[in-house]
């Protein structure tokens, strides 16, 4: 045990999940379990009767029985924004695919207007930052601990600049890590729609040294109506000459070859991937690269889920995440998607929960989070159920007891 003074006893936990394979892949379930938190991280887990003695006056909390898990990993979002797209879901909900929508004027073109004007308000609830921070503070409650956020609905140097500054302000106020992502190759804004490589020089000669030190990771949305193959390289390859690791959205719309680009530049994570092949997989595979699945969108958007069970008996790590934006999966809760990847995408439970926290670790290359042993951050949820199966069995409401952020109390 950590030699750090212990600050928190977790006890009467019924079922505790680790993911330490110590314990048994994938779950690494310890039943009858306490765990101990020091200067915000776990120095202790394990079965109750191993718990260390002498704790002396520590703050407790009695689990009574419930299960406790990581904190869930967030790992693909467009949390940042302003305003909802309704109306193209009605759209789509009477035939119009996302294509049309997009060349129509709505899509990702609706919200880049509607953030605009969200970060010219100040009116209290109204401003950019209020709509984004009312949103994480509920993705909190639902028991994420950690999220990535995208720019992406700015489109010129401004705006996606402060795009990223608002993700920088989320964690003071809504008790959540943030990692940013810069999208700027998102889609061609309407103002460059006839000079799309103006718009690819003005990402690289401006917006990406302006926006840069704001972000961790660059990506791109490798699509048709969105970037070709060989645009969505280029913009990876300015991205990691500015120190931005690449990751992008691949096939989700279609056999976009995006999957082949991202084994080929050696990108983080390559999301969504709805339609792969074979060939698709085993480049991933062989690239280390994190498949990070979104069956949220799929919902959303009727359109069949991605191949959870391939990926994942390929080899392949997986992540689930809520792909959280205005048009295609306005979703902020974590244990939706766990539910959706058990119901629909054909995983596991202790998959499904695997790949929302630690895979979603993996996704972010963080790590000391998505797993409960020594050394890894306090961040957990205690559930209101005795066991994790309840998250796939249960859909619909927030099993959320309390939910603990380096191991503070941030929900509950």
């Amino acid at each position: 045990m950590s030699e750090a003074r212990v600050d928190l006893l977790l006890t009467g936990i019924g079922e505790l999940v680790t993911h330490d394979p110590a314990h048994g892949a994938p779950s690494g379930l310890v039943r009858d379990a306490a765990l101990l938190v020091a200067d915000g991280r776990v120095a202790w887990a394990g079965s109750r009767l191993g718990l260390p003695r002498q704790l002396g006056d520590v703050e407790t909390i009695d689990c009574g029985g419930r299960a406790v898990i990581p904190g869930f990993v967030d790992a693909h979002t467009h949390l940042v924004f302003g305003g909802h797209r309704a109306d193209d879901f009605a759209r789509r909900l009477h035939g119009a695919s996302y294509a049309q929508v997009l060349a129509a004027g709505g899509g990702i073109h609706a919200s880049v207007a509607a953030t605009r004007l969200a970060a010219t308000v100040d009116e209290p609830g109204l401003s950019l930052l209020d709509q984004s921070l009312a949103r994480a503070r509920r993705m909190v409650a639902f028991g994420t601990t950690t999220v990535e956020v995208k720019s992406g609905y700015g489109l010129d140097t401004a705006g996606e600049r402060r795009m990223l500054e608002v993700a920088s302000e989320l964690p003071r106020h809504a008790g959540l890590d943030v990692v940013a992502t810069f999208l700027g190759a998102h889609v061609v804004p309407a103002s460059h729609r006839a000079d799309r490589d103006g718009y690819l020089a003005l990402l690289e000669n401006e917006m990406l040294p302006a926006c840069a030190p704001l972000a961790r990771y660059c990506d791109v949305f490798c699509e048709d109506g969105a970037f070709s193959v060989d645009e969505a390289r280029r913009v990876l390859v300015a991205g990691k000459r500015h120190g931005l690791a690449p990751r992008i959205h691949a096939n989700q719309l279609g056999a976009s070859g995006g999957a082949r680009l991202a084994a080929e530049v050696g990108a983080v994570s390559a999301d969504h991937l709805d339609h792969v092949d074979d060939g698709d997989i085993a480049a991933l595979r062989a690239a280390g690269t994190v498949a990070v699945l979104l069956p949220g969108a799929a919902l959303s958007m009727r359109t069949p889920p991605p191949p959870a069970r391939r990926l994942w008996d390929a080899g392949l790590p997986v992540a689930l995440a809520t792909d959280c934006n205005p048009g295609t999966s306005y979703v902020e809760s974590m244990q939706l998607v766990i539910a959706l990847a058990v119901l629909e995408l054909g995983l596991e439970p202790e998959e499904a929960l695997w790949s929302a926290t630690r895979g979603g670790a993996l996704a972010l290359e963080l790590a000391d989070r998505g797993w409960l042993g020594a050394g890894a951050l306090a961040d957990l949820v205690i559930l209101d159920a005795e066991s994790h199966l309840h998250l796939s069995y249960r859909p619909g409401g927030n099993l959320a007891w309390k939910v603990l952020k380096r191991g503070r109390l941030v929900y509950g």
